[in-house]
This record gives structure tokens, sequence and C-alpha cells, in this order.
């Protein structure tokens, strides 16, 4: 059987995706991967600048994709909440939602709501901007959110006691804590929508190692010109490109047949590239009671609730 590609993906007319980080590497080949297959692709961005640069790249690429862009900003609930809005006020409903931004092993910062960087942009933000959508994936029968996490959440641990890490940081404890958290987040969506009988499929995606400007911004922000460049060495040698590490995020969000509940990557080198095949969660992502008291907690940081999914049932 010939390995899936872009080529492979279906006809979409006819369908609306959000692609959060949308303006460059992953977010950017997935966007134009969508775009050209007939869906109208919205771009989810914080830096406006950068997400203009990228809607006109695009256009100029594939002139007849249908691309629109809209700030959103992660790291801050009342961006997300006004990116909902805005949506929901020019759309009645959306197929695909691919929650793939995110921010990788950078010393502590805060959000605008004072949540750590990485737990509040890469699961909290996430969380938040599904569950404003909710109601609209509700509305498309088959709606699919992937929500991208890493091979960093074999390590990843859910520090209850401290998941801000304001008693004891670590950047990569951090990163790897988020990504655990955006499977167990897929899981337990998965979960309530099919106990409350919801066509909605939530999947999880991971790229491998792919060349981005994901594993430079950490050094930079640290000052670390050596850290820098062995980055951009190692995503020059060793890394497959965005295009193909896109190529997981792409075959879950698109292919017949994905169920929910399930996760894809790289088949190849111990999963760091290939072509998109089936993988396993990591073991602490299929805790289902750590899911249900992560979830309880997100609901509380962010002050939303998936009312759809809050009945008995």
């Amino acid at each position: 059987m010939a390995p899936w590609t872009t080529l492979d993906i279906p006809d979409l007319s006819g369908r609306t995706a959000v692609v959060t980080g949308a303006n460059s590497g992953l977010g950017f080949e997935s966007s134009l991967a969508l775009g050209r297959a007939g869906a109208k692709v919205v771009l989810a961005c914080r830096d406006q600048a950068r997400g203009a640069a990228a809607l006109e790249r695009m256009r100029r690429t594939s002139p007849d994709a249908d691309v629109a862009l809209v700030r959103l900003d992660l790291a801050d609930l009342a961006s997300v909440g006004a990116f909902a809005e805005t949506y929901r006020a020019g759309h009645d409903g959306l197929d695909i939602l691919l929650n793939n931004a995110g921010v990788m092993a950078i010393p502590r910062r805060e959000t605008a709501d004072g949540f750590e960087m990485q737990f509040g942009t890469n699961h909290l933000g996430h969380f938040a901007l599904t569950g404003l959508l909710f109601d609209s994936l509700s509305a498309r029968p088959g709606a699919r959110v992937v929500t991208v996490s890493s091979q960093a959440a074999l390590m990843g641990r859910l520090r209850f006691d401290d998941l801000q890490g304001a008693r004891r940081y670590g950047r990569w404890t951090a990163y790897s804590q988020a990504k655990l958290a955006n499977q167990l987040f897929a899981l337990e969506l998965d979960r309530r929508a099919t106990r409350h009988g919801i066509d909605l499929v939530s999947v999880a995606a991971h790229p491998g190692y792919a060349a981005t400007n994901l594993q430079s911004v950490g050094p930079q922000m640290s000052g670390s010109g050596l850290m820098e460049k062995l980055s951009e060495l190692g995503n020059s040698v060793f890394a497959q490109s965005a295009a193909d590490g896109a190529l997981p995020s792409l075959f879950a969000a698109t292919a017949p047949g994905v169920g929910g509940g399930r996760y894809f990557g790289p088949d190849g080198l111990f999963g760091t590239r290939g072509h998109p095949a089936e993988v396993s969660f990591v073991r602490a992502a299929r805790d289902p009671d750590s899911a249900r008291r992560l979830w309880s907690v997100s609901e509380e940081l962010t002050g939303v609730r998936f009312s759809a999914l809050d009945a008995a049932g």
C-alpha cells in the first residue's frame, strides 16, 4: 500500500477548518494543504504581521484557496473568547479544529491570566478554544478536533499540586507535562462525546522531529546563541521537513474512517520521521481518572465549560 500523502486528502469543498499557529511551520503547511483540498481555512495567529505574511504567501502559492486571517493569542483567554465570538458570528459550523500552536522548552513566563506559559498556551488555551467552539463543531456531523502532542509526553507527569511550576520549574518538565495534557484532553473529549452521543471525532497527532522555528524560540528567549545554533544544526541535519511533519495531523483531520480516541505520528526511525500511521498513546495518557481531574481543573482555571457534555449521560 502506497504511503499516505497530501494527494490523498479527499475533496473538502464546503468544509471549514480552523488552524492555530498557522503562520509558520506545521500550522502553515497544514493550512496550505487543507486549502488546496477545497476547505475554507481560518488562520488563527497571534502575530498579525506574520499571519498576514503567511496569508499572502498562501494566496500566491495556492490562489484558489479560500483562506482568512483572524487574531488568536492562546496565552490570553480574552483573545480566545474574542476569536470564538468572531468565528461564531461569521460561520454556521466548524468541520475541523486543528489545535496545533504551541511553545516549547522556554524559560518560565506567565500568560495574561497568570498561567505558566507552556501549560497555559499548549493546553489551557486550546481547551478553552475547543469549548467555546464546541457548538460550532457539534453543528457539523463528524467534525474533527485534532490536538497536536509530542513524543515528549512520554516523559510527562501531571503535577496537580504545582501545575503552574510556581514552586519548581524545569522548561522540559513543563513542556512534557503540557504535551501529556494534550493527549489526556483528546482522549477525555472523545470519551465524553461518545457518552453523550455527539457525532464528534477527537484525536491526537504528533509530528516526530520536524524542522520548524519551535526549537529555536527557547534558546532565543534564554539568550543562548550556542543552543540556538545547535537547534538550527539539528533541524538541518536530522529533522524532516515541516510539510512532512504536518502529515500525521492532516491524516487525522481528513482521512476517511478515522475514529475518535486515536493517535497518529510518523512510522519510521523511532517515530521521529516517516509516513503517518496510528501510534500508541503514552501510558499516563490512558488514565481516565487523571483525564477527568485535568478536565475539571481546566474548567476551573479557564472558566470554560462544555455545556453539551455536562448533562448526565
